[in-house]
């Protein structure tokens, strides 16, 4: 399974738009769409620095990670 996404929980938590979140962090929807829904397979660290600051969380608030169970 590996990492788990979980910014629209928190985004959902911080009652903010994808489009709000969009342009407070300074990426296009689309980008930031295609990271909420893990979509992606690498995410910069500036990236996910903006976007701590702007939803007043942690990394971990977002990203988890579950072990593939065999």
């Amino acid at each position: 399974m590996g990492i788990i996404l979980r910014l629209d929980r928190v985004m959902a938590d911080r009652k903010m738009s994808l489009n709000e979140l969009a342009e407070k962090v300074g990426i296009s929807n689309v980008n930031l769409s295609n990271l909420k829904t893990g979509k992606v397979k690498a995410i910069r660290f500036s990236t996910l620095e903006a976007i701590c600051d702007v939803l007043e969380c942690q990394p971990g608030d977002i990203l988890e990670y579950k072990r593939d169970e065999d």
